[in-house]
């Protein structure tokens, strides 16, 4: 198939459907795409092309996207065929012995997963410069630049055109970030929609959830809709959906009245050209008939920020305490990066009241948008406060705390997508913009909790 790198999901399961191609041929020319650019991209770091076609052999379900391949991040949706690394030499070659709901939600559709894709250690990084997998992963549109994190791998292989679509997950902005730097769509759902179990309960506080990288819009509707819902004994449930994703794409928005942030939250300046593109789709929404106006949310964010940390290094320090309990040793030098080394030692300085205070905080930080959200619908932002950032700048040879709250780190580049993640609020990142010299520029919207369809439409 000389043209796979140009349909999305949907365009590709008709042509099964319709006889036109096989998914043995569809799965050829994704591994095709992958001989030709991985090299280049270090995105897919384990390749299960024998299990797939195993797959194939024994007969898929006839779902949604049969016969269509697709990856999986290397980063939870845990999987029985498919190991994974979560982005750490301690980690390497974990294995499972049941599937997550949602690989079952994914594979009743008759996607054929053959492989998994790059993420940063434990998932604690806004590039994907991971060791376990020998090199950084590099953005398809200039390979001296970030593709993001967490999903970086995943962002990287959609824009390269490997698959059209393939599995994130978004705890601190990592869907939408890897998507504004490769120029996809990325869409976090309002906290509760996605299944997280059985494997895990919850994701750093409710923070985190799982969700997709796409080149077109309809491929993230369809993908949600058949994932969202609820599951048994899950601590989170989010407002049911009235008719779904892919309905709304096809039902206008009302009229809106949405918020224009073109700084950071606390004020401070951001990079000239995502200044530019913020103002541009601002101009766009308003062609559209909808009401936009300067604001910026009044909230807490700094302290937001700081139990975000707090939390996610208690976290990483459960999971790597869990994994060393299971092997039955120590941590050996080798095992872990700086950034994750030092998160545990953070971690671990903190006490079981510290916890719950982080959390109060991110609770209390919830409500206070919330406010903000009662005069607006939406909130519109960059994605990011700076183009795609250069290989080697956030890699994990850093302190944790300095690496996330340090000036020019993490949070400085990053200072909107997290906010999200705190609340539980759906938001999205669409690829409307371009820098001078070539780089995606990602447009950040926010909806109020719950309102995943208003968003999806617009």
């Amino acid at each position: 198939m000389e043209d796979f790198e140009n349909h999305d999901m949907i365009a590709l399961a008709a042509l099964v459907r319709q006889g036109e191609i096989t998914p043995g041929e569809l799965l050829e020319a994704a591994l095709k795409r992958l001989g030709q650019v991985n090299p280049m991209l270090n995105a897919v770091v384990s390749v299960a092309d024998q299990t797939a076609r195993d797959k194939i052999a024994r007969g898929l379900p006839h779902g949604a996207f049969h016969g269509v391949p697709f990856l999986l991040k290397d980063l939870g949706c845990e999987a029985v065929d498919y190991p994974s690394h979560e982005g750490s030499r301690l980690m390497a070659n974990s294995h499972w012995s049941v599937d997550a709901t949602l690989y079952t939600r994914l594979a009743e559709t008759g996607l054929v997963v053959f492989g998994r894709t790059a993420t940063p250690e434990n998932g604690i990084g806004i590039a994907t410069e991971a060791a376990v997998y020998g090199a950084p992963t590099c953005n398809p549109w200039n390979p001296d630049r970030t593709p993001g994190g967490s999903s970086g791998g995943s962002a990287a292989a959609v824009a390269a055109g490997i698959v059209p679509a393939a599995h994130g997950s978004d705890g601190g902005g990592s869907i939408r970030v890897p998507a504004a730097c490769c120029g996809l769509f990325g869409f976090k759902p309002s906290r509760g929609h996605m299944p997280n179990g059985p494997n895990s309960g919850e994701g750093w506080a409710g923070m985190a959830t799982d969700g997709f990288l796409t080149r077109s819009v309809r491929d993230t509707a369809a993908l949600l809709d058949v994932c969202v819902g609820p599951e048994a004994g899950q601590p989170y449930a989010a407002p049911p959906l009235a008719a779904g994703f892919t309905a709304a794409l096809d039902r206008p928005p009302p009229r809106l009245k949405i918020a224009l942030c073109d700084t950071r939250f606390d004020g401070t300046d951001i990079e000239p050209a995502c200044r530019a593109a913020v103002h541009d789709a601002a101009r766009l929404l308003t062609d559209m008939g909808h009401s936009v106006e300067p604001a910026r949310p009044e909230a807490a964010h700094g302290d937001m920020m700081r139990a975000w940390t707090d939390i996610v290094a208690c976290g990483t320090a459960l999971v790597v305490a869990s994994e060393l309990k299971s092997k039955g040793r120590g941590l050996a030098p080798d095992d872990l990066e700086p950034v994750s080394a030092t998160a545990i030692a953070h971690g671990n300085s903190l006490a079981g009241p510290d916890y719950l205070a982080a959390v109060q905080t991110i609770h209390r930080y919830g409500r206070q948008l919330a406010a903000f959200f009662g005069t607006w619908d939406m909130l519109l932002t960059p994605t990011l406060a700076e183009p795609p950032a250069r290989i080697g700048r956030f890699n994990q040879d850093d302190d944790y705390l300095h690496f996330r709250l340090g000036p020019g780190r993490t949070f400085d580049y990053s200072p909107f997508a997290a906010a999200f993640n705190a609340t539980g609020q759906p938001a999205m990142s669409v690829p409307l913009c371009w820098s001078e010299d070539g780089l995606p520029i990602g447009i950040h919207l926010a909806a109020r909790f719950g309102a995943d369809e208003v968003l999806m439409s617009l």
